[in-house]
């Protein structure tokens, strides 16, 4: 069940319009896929259409990874790990995300998006690296993209029943998951062909 709070605070952002859709997944003091199941609600009741909802939660999405980007590259670990815990951001996060930027490479920025506790840090190594903008912002605006129509989508399809989104998205995370794996597997391969090729 959610808190008054979490309903207050939802109630509140969606009196914004999109701008209160992008806002709440730029501070994410609640998780994404609540947002974006309660855009696919008001969606649902014509408040607000699934594109300009989409264009909301990939901004959104977007501005809260470039900001946790910036913190990595000028911040750094050291900075995280004294106040990430202010972002919901924990050391075991932070070392996850490092393991698997440093195992898989740029692309993981994209397909990492889907993968548990990944997801929430996978921005901190790219930072630290200083990986370019250009890929960075390539990569996460595509995962955004993704991300939110799942979300918009069940979340209009549950309508009133917006709040059961945990129970109905749960099916389809591990086989995302799986699928993500495949998808690094597949540019770890790609890339390691187009290199032996150079060579």
């Amino acid at each position: 069940m959610f808190s008054d709070f979490v309903q207050h605070l939802l109630i509140t952002l969606a009196s914004l319009g999109y701008f209160g859709i992008a806002i709440g997944l730029m501070i994410e003091i609640i998780p994404s896929e609540i947002v974006l199941a309660y855009a696919g609600y008001l969606v649902s009741k014509g408040e607000i259409n699934f594109a300009g909802a989409v264009v909301a939660g990939t901004i959104g999405c977007l501005v809260a990874q470039l900001i946790i980007y910036w913190i990595g590259a000028y911040g750094g670990r050291p900075f995280l790990l004294k106040y990430g815990k202010y972002m919901f951001i924990h050391e075991k996060h932070i070392d996850t995300a490092e393991n698997w930027f440093n195992r898989y490479g740029a692309g993981v920025i994209f397909t990492g998006r889907f993968i548990p506790v990944v997801r929430q840090a996978i921005s901190i190594p790219a930072g630290i690296a200083k990986m370019s903008y250009a890929k960075f912002i390539f990569y996460t605006t595509l995962a955004s993209v993704v991300w939110s129509c799942f979300f918009i989508y069940l979340g209009e399809r549950l309508s009133s029943n917006w709040s059961q989104i945990d129970e109905v998205a749960g099916p389809f995370i591990k086989p995302a998951a799986m699928i993500a794996f495949a998808l690094i597997v597949f540019y770890l391969l790609y890339t390691s062909f187009f290199k032996k090729r150079k060579q």
